[in-house]
């Protein structure tokens, strides 16, 4: 069994929804297995920290989950355009991970939710894909294959996986939104496991 890493931080749950149905395509590649991980809050004092271990949902992500996938999906909610900050918070502190080239050749995507249809899902999803070509990932998307892509009316482009919670964080993920978040989990997993074959 192969581990696909489904690394998030998630503020009110959407992209915490998102994750479950990346980790469900993931799920449905056999011989491979969704690893799902969170971050961290970011404390504005410094003396606060978060627990080791986190009171309910995901466990903290941790290097040894790097080494260990075989593929990535990343997902943030939208932060003026840009990933969240405890995300970025963890990836700026993959430095070694870097150094020792551990994700570099391994497959990745991306996904995000914002409470608009123009409130920078799309600009987010490209600011997360940058630290990722940096560790040398082989970078996914979904394409216009997927027939939901062209007929989506609420999240998802060619970038990766998006929903779109509303204003006052009141719309649930949509069946086409979900059917997408699927679909890139299961393109992940199918590669992930195409390039473990190769090597």
């Amino acid at each position: 069994m192969s581990d696909v890493l489904v690394l998030f931080y998630s503020h009110s749950g959407s992209v915490r929804e998102l994750a479950r149905h990346i980790a469900r395509g993931v799920d449905s590649v056999p011989g491979m297995a969704a690893r799902v991980r969170t971050v961290p809050k970011v404390a504005a004092v410094t003396t606060v920290a978060s627990p080791e271990i986190p009171s309910e949902g995901a466990p903290y992500v941790t290097a040894n989950d790097l080494a260990e996938c075989a593929g990535l999906a990343l997902g943030s909610p939208t932060r003026f355009g840009n990933m969240a900050a405890p995300l970025k918070y963890f990836l700026d502190g993959t430095g070694g991970e870097w150094m020792r080239g551990t994700l570099t050749g391994k497959p990745a995507c991306v996904f995000t939710s914002t409470s608009t249809m123009h409130g920078g899902n799309e600009s987010t999803l490209l600011s997360m894909l940058l630290p990722l070509l940096h560790h040398g990932m082989l970078i996914l998307g979904i394409p216009f294959t997927e027939a939901a892509l062209g007929t989506t009316t609420g999240g998802g482009s060619p970038y990766g996986a998006s929903h779109v919670a509303g204003v006052a964080n009141d719309r649930v993920v949509t069946e086409t939104e979900k059917q997408l978040a699927f679909a890139l989990g299961k393109r992940l997993a199918s590669t992930a496991k195409k390039l473990a074959g190769t090597i």
